[in-house]
C-alpha cells in the first residue's frame, strides 16, 4: 500500500507549533510530507504566544527544512495540504506559483487544513473560497471575508473538506479530523 503524500505550504516565519505540530503527526500516521517553501532551506520559525498583551507576541523559534521550492510542486501528486501561521502566510501569498498549487486541493476536494494566520493565503484564491465556511485568528476575520467566506467565530471549523483553526491551542482537534479525511474515515460538513 502506498503511502498517503501530505504538503506543508510554508515560508520564513512560519509559526513553530503549526509546522512542527502537524509535520510530525503526519510522520506519526506513516503519511510522506514535503514542507515546500519559496527557496529550499532551513526556514526560521516563529513562536507565538498569548501573554499579557492585547495581542500575541514573537520570539525566534527552530529552524525546519524545507525539501522543495513551490516550483517543483507537483500537486497532483499529494493526497492533502496544510497551510500553517506565523507571519509565512503574509509573504508566500505572492509567489506566483502558490495560488495554482492551493487551488487545485479546493477543486479537487482534497483535504486541507488551514491554521490560525494560514487563512492570508487563500486571499489569492478567492474564486474556489468564496461561499466557504471557515475560522481563522480573529485579526484575521476580514481577510476571510474579504474572499466571500463565512468566518465561523469557533475555534475551529470543518466545512467538508476545509478543516480550520483559530490558533495552535486547537491543533489537536484539527489534526485528528485532517489524519481522519486523509486516510479516508470522514468527511463532515
Amino acid at each position: 500500500m502506498t503511502a498517503k503524500k501530505v504538503l506543508i505550504v510554508t515560508g520564513d516565519a512560519v509559526e513553530a507549533l503549526e509546522v512542527y505540530y502537524p509535520y510530525f503527526r503526519c510522520l506519526e500516521e506513516g503519511f510522506d510530507v514535503d514542507i515546500a517553501a519559496p527557496h529550499k532551506k532551513k526556514l526560521n520559525t516563529v513562536i507565538h504566544d498569548f501573554e499579557d498583551w492585547e495581542t500575541y507576541t514573537e520570539k525566534k523559534g527552530y529552524m525546519i527544512d524545507s525539501n522543495m521550492t513551490f516550483e517543483q510542486v507537483d500537486p497532483n501528486d499529494y493526497d492533502a495540504l496544510i497551510i500553517p501561521g506565523g507571519r509565512a502566510p503574509e509573504h508566500i501569498r505572492m509567489h506566483d506559483d502558490l495560488p495554482g498549487i492551493v487551488s487545485h486541493f479546493f477543486i479537487a476536494e482534497k483535504p486541507i487544513g488551514v491554521m490560525c494566520h494560514g487563512s492570508l493565503v487563500l486571499t489569492t484564491i478567492a474564486d474556489v473560497v468564496e461561499g466557504r465556511k471557515m475560522t481563522a485568528y480573529h485579526a484575521c476575520r476580514p481577510e476571510v471575508e474579504s474572499i466571500g467566506a463565512e468566518y465561523m467565530d469557533e475555534m475551529n471549523y470543518v466545512d467538508d473538506n476545509l478543516i480550520s483553526g483559530h490558533a495552535w491551542p486547537d491543533l489537536p482537534s484539527i489534526m485528528k479530523e485532517f489524519v481522519k479525511q486523509v486516510k479516508g474515515t470522514t468527511v463532515n460538513s
